[in-house]
């Protein structure tokens, strides 16, 4: 019988190429606009619409995109089931994104910048091409189509780097420079950082032209009732999915409304540079959920899927244990990244490592409620975390700055993890392996602790060594605890020893 793992892995490695890729080019672009525009009060546009664009996409796809593998996992006509989910998408959209350039205006004076109504049009129309792109990408993850899926996604990052670039690197030092040529003029400073925003839109029009195909080859029909039963199931998704977004990015909405307005946009900038410090983690879980959703799905018939279930998460706790001990213990290279105007606020590196830790783990846990079709108990636990994040953001935002957004950040998404656990536990209790899971946590935990204690060290080579020792130690203690259990496993964990 073939490795369910290794399939996980082979599927996570291609959309990888497609997650992984671009995330890594958008992260590192990102960071190297900092380097572009030196002072962080810049960047603090960038990091609030962003912020922006995340919180609304929830909106515009309310929970279809799981709906729509939920009901065609279940299903033999699903081209109606895709039918319907994108003619109701495609209704929606259009509303919404109306809506937002209708008063766009009043949206950019909220957000403290008057004088970029086009900052918010583009936006409004970057979430609008994002939603009418969701379930066709969806459509090719659950036909298994991962090469496509990664090529469109790898496509999708390049023209907005290209495009960028242009702006942002050769016209905007041609412009700098007082040339006068066809570059500078086409760089207007007013626009500044909004360029990034242009070009993602350019991307996305590019995007949706090459996926035509999945918009074609089936009959339109809208099927009420369907309709209902996928709203049914995707609505508690809707209010799971705010939730997950305040959790994930509302500090940076609210950090510059609750700070003093002569540091607000410093601090946001210098916090939304740090925070893409957890790049590895973050690209690492994407790219796990973008394969496991899927995969979780067509596991679910097995008769031993929650060894699978169970496998999946060691391994998954493992990895992303090595992931935070590697960035932290060469945390002296990984700060060289931002430029140093950002790197006062690199303390929350650690923090938000182990914050996206614990938001993996929850996404693993979260398959039983979407399994047994009880949604509603993940919009509840994403709420709990909601107003953990909103409260102690607004308790300590004030007296902290961001280092309570990252403090909120952890707390919120450990709570979640640990509800989620016990909750399935009771609904659909999987027989977790806690012991390794634990060890290999807090080994790496204290192996960062252990490395504070010397930190003081002048030579950061010498420091570098020493860390990186550890790190090798980690994989050592895994090769010799757990290698010869992964490399076993042949039949959903049956040879698990440590199960």
């Amino acid at each position: 019988m073939s490795n369910p793992l290794k399939k996980l892995a082979g599927q996570t490695a291609i959309y990888g190429l497609g997650s992984i890729l671009p995330r890594i080019i958008n992260y590192l672009f990102a960071l190297a606009l900092t380097f572009i525009f030196k002072i962080p009060a810049d960047l603090a546009s960038n990091t609030l619409f962003y912020s922006f664009i995340s919180f609304v996409n929830i909106i515009f796809t309310y929970g279809m995109e799981t709906a729509f593998f939920n009901f065609s996992s279940k299903t033999d006509e699903k081209d109606k089931v895709y039918s319907t989910g994108l003619i109701s998408i495609f209704t929606s959209t259009f509303v919404f994104t109306l809506i937002l350039c209708l008063f766009s205006q009043n949206l950019a004076e909220l957000s403290g910048f008057p004088a970029n109504q086009n900052y918010v049009i583009w936006c409004a129309l970057i979430v609008g091409t994002d939603a009418l792109m969701a379930l066709p990408f969806a459509r090719l993850r659950i036909n298994n189509n991962a090469k496509r899926f990664a090529i469109l996604k790898v496509l999708n990052v390049t023209i907005y780097l290209l495009v960028s670039i242009f702006y942002l690197v050769f016209a905007k030092n041609a412009y700098e420079s007082g040339e006068d040529s066809f570059l500078a003029h086409c760089y207007d400073p007013q626009v500044g950082v909004g360029y990034a925003f242009l070009a993602q839109l350019v991307a996305n029009v590019f995007s949706l032209l090459l996926l035509a195909k999945e918009f074609t080859g089936f009959a339109y029909v809208f099927d009420k009732e369907l309709w209902k039963q996928l709203f049914k199931y995707a609505w508690p998704l809707l209010f799971l999915g705010l939730a997950g977004m305040i959790n994930e990015t509302f500090d940076r909405i609210i950090l510059e409304y609750l700070l003093p307005e002569d540091i607000a946009k410093t601090e946001l900038g210098i916090y939304g540079a740090c925070y893409k410090i957890a790049i590895l983690m973050t690209i690492f879980i994407t790219a796990f959920r973008y394969a496991a959703e899927p995969f979780f799905f067509s596991q679910a018939a097995d008769k031993n899927s929650k060894k699978v279930y169970a496998l999946v998460m060691k391994y998954f706790v493992i990895f992303c244990s090595f992931l935070f001990l590697a960035t932290m213990m060469n945390i002296e290279l990984v700060q060289f990244v931002i430029y140093k105007e950002y790197r006062a606020g690199i303390a929350v590196a650690p923090i938000l490592l182990i914050a996206n830790l614990f938001l993996g783990v929850y996404f693993n846990l979260s398959i039983w409620y979407k399994l047994t079709g009880q949604t509603k108990y993940g919009a509840v636990v994403t709420i709990i975390g909601a107003i953990i994040t909103l409260a102690i953001n607004f308790a300590f935002i004030g007296k902290y700055s961001y280092m309570a957004c990252a403090w909120a950040t952890l707390v919120a998404y450990g709570s979640m993890m640990v509800i989620s656990y016990f909750l399935g536990q009771k609904h659909f209790p999987v027989k977790y392996n806690l012991r390794s899971m634990f060890f290999f946590f807090f080994v790496a935990v204290g192996f960062y602790f252990i490395s504070l204690t010397y930190n003081s060290l002048s030579s950061i080579v010498i420091k570098l060594v020493l860390n990186n020792l550890f790190v090798l130690l980690f994989a050592w203690l895994f090769y010799k605890l757990e290698f010869s259990n992964l490399k076993n496993v042949k039949t959903v964990g049956l040879n698990d020893k440590n199960e």
